[in-house]
């Protein structure tokens, strides 16, 4: 379970050159994201953080699955994720975000992931996805199928070239 409290890394508090941080996230974590379009799920989260000269480096290892609607026959479907991302962070005089790197304010210290960790995993869902083959609703898939533009009655394949056209392929040397 993760709240918004939970990602928050001090980064100014860190000992070490290095340290190792593990979130395992669940729908909880995207009902405390405002804005978020994911609702159930389940991810592991591994961060790595690196302290270097003037920056920190945080790399992100996610792997788990989200819900999101089959593209096909909207039903809810279990999406894989498996996701490597990079975070350049520095200290500075206020919060903001520039190219690759994130300055966060130097008095505090403090940077919330949740948001960050959010996006990496938006990112990695394809914009297609349905349901291996078979798998999708039979029902909706049928009707999918009836109301298809493939499908055609025989009153239009009779009709299936307008006059119109005809006439002008004659006027063709």
């Amino acid at each position: 379970m993760c709240s918004s409290e939970f990602c928050k890394i001090d980064l100014k508090g860190l000992k070490e050159e290095a340290a190792c941080l593990e979130f395992d996230l669940d729908d909880d974590f995207f009902k405390t994201l405002d804005g978020s379009q994911l609702e159930h799920g389940a991810l592991h989260v591994s961060v790595s953080i690196r302290k270097m000269a003037g920056f920190f480096e945080l790399l992100f290892h996610t792997e788990g699955f989200v819900v999101v609607s089959c593209d096909r026959c909207l039903d809810d479907m279990d999406q894989p994720i498996a996701t490597e991302n990079k975070l350049m962070v520095k200290l500075g005089d206020t919060y903001s975000e520039d190219d690759d790197t994130v300055t966060i304010d130097e008095n505090e210290g403090i940077l919330d992931v949740s948001w960050f960790i959010y996006e990496f995993i938006m990112l990695a869902i394809p914009i297609k996805h349905v349901h291996a083959p078979g798998k999708c609703n039979s029902v909706m898939t049928q009707k999918l199928e009836e109301l298809s533009g493939t499908v055609r009655s025989g009153e239009e394949e009779a009709e299936a070239i307008d006059p119109r056209w005809e006439a002008l392929k004659k006027l063709k040397v």
